[in-house]
């Protein structure tokens, strides 16, 4: 499983931005389609992401697979 820095890396490097900054960073990006999409990182980069939270987050948020996830990091 990635730690929150390899999630925040990711959405840095494919167009996501930072809308907020308090408890965790949150992120957003708009699809072509006009969909937003958010999610939020913890500030603790170093900490493994628990295998079902990275389900949700890749499904529910990203929107994309493990593959595609491992490509665009």
């Amino acid at each position: 499983m990635p730690n929150f820095g390899e999630l925040k890396r990711y959405l840095e490097r494919n167009g996501w931005t930072i809308y907020r900054k308090t408890d965790h960073w949150y992120y957003k990006k708009t699809m072509d389609d006009g969909t937003v999409l958010t999610t939020r990182v913890s500030h603790a980069l170093g900490k493994e992401i628990p295998h079902y939270i990275w389900k949700k987050i890749l499904v529910q948020q990203l929107h994309i697979t493990q593959e595609e996830f491992n490509q665009g990091k």
